[in-house]
């Protein structure tokens, strides 16, 4: 394959907002969906192991060497928006802080949520990802995948796929996210969009360590219950592991102190989880997508 379309030995760490991640064999930044369908043939005609990240956020890369390649999708961010009608088309690359002001200048409402979830679209729908009871899923019309099998480009409706909390169909079913239409109500007041995305990012940041390496959330809130209410009231804020801790702002965060390892952070959540089984009897499942571990979440 051509050599600009990817490095080798690439360090993960750079890629993932925790900061920590081994040694990938092949990584690529394709920046168009002709440059992925390229990078995916490749892989299958070399019979390459590859997988998909895109902002990292919510991704553990043990520290070893990941053999095949690895695509980051973040280049792949070209964004349309149709102020008049509220469609929206977007790469799976887009930032969903970048699309939630983009809504907002544009006078289209009900993105305002997103600003503070640092992921792309493309991890967005593949984790259901959101706040509260908002969530992408809400907003989409449609998906366009590549089939990794056949390399088919299809587009999916929102009916065929399955959207449950934090999981989407996109989980099992062997097709690759690549873009997105969505539709957002327009004519909203612009001034009023403007400041209410503004006030919801100030909240997270007030709220949130997000001036720290961390993941975002690390787990789902079991039924009925709060993941930082349970972990709360073992009184595990600040406990540590190595360079990893748990955010004394918020106890679904964990940091990284910029001297954690990948092993520091594992255990720090197989930890949390042991303590809250054995006190609470309540599995908190991680939301955190595990690379590189002999873990099935």
């Amino acid at each position: 394959m051509d050599k600009k379309f990817f490095s080798e030995k690439c360090n993960l760490s750079n890629y993932t907002t925790i900061k920590v991640g081994g040694v990938a064999e092949y990584f690529a930044e394709p920046r168009s969906i002709e440059e992925f369908s390229y990078l995916i043939k490749w892989a299958n005609l070399n019979n390459q192991k590859w997988q998909i990240i895109g902002a990292g956020s919510n991704l553990l890369i043990n520290n070893i060497f990941i053999k095949g390649l690895v695509v980051c999708t973040k280049k792949m961010k070209s964004l349309t928006i149709d102020p008049y009608s509220g469609f929206v088309e977007a790469e799976a690359g887009v930032m969903l802080p970048t699309l939630s002001n983009s809504l907002a200048k544009n006078g289209l409402q009900g993105g305002e949520w997103a600003v503070g979830i640092p992921g792309t679209l493309g991890g967005a729908i593949y984790m259901n990802a959101g706040t509260g009871n908002l969530s992408l899923a809400k907003n989409l019309i449609s998906v366009k995948v590549i089939n990794n099998k056949t390399h088919e480009k299809l587009e999916i409706k929102k009916k065929d796929i399955n959207f449950e909390y934090r999981y989407s169909s996109f989980q099992i079913n062997n097709l690759a996210i690549i873009s997105a239409k969505l539709h957002f109500e327009p004519n909203g007041n612009l001034e009023q969009l403007i400041q209410t995305t503004k006030n919801n990012l100030k909240l997270k940041t007030e709220t949130q360590p997000y001036h720290l390496p961390s993941f975002g959330s690390v787990f789902k809130n079991p039924t009925n219950n709060f993941a930082a209410k349970l972990i709360d009231d073992l009184g595990l804020k600040g406990f540590k592991i190595g360079g990893a801790e748990i955010s004394t702002m918020h106890s679904n965060f964990i940091i990284n102190n910029y001297s954690a390892s990948s092993k520091d952070i594992y255990d720090l959540i197989t930890s949390i989880q042991q303590k809250v089984l054995q006190k609470k009897g309540i599995y908190l499942q991680p939301e955190v997508r595990m690379v590189g571990f002999d873990y099935s979440n």
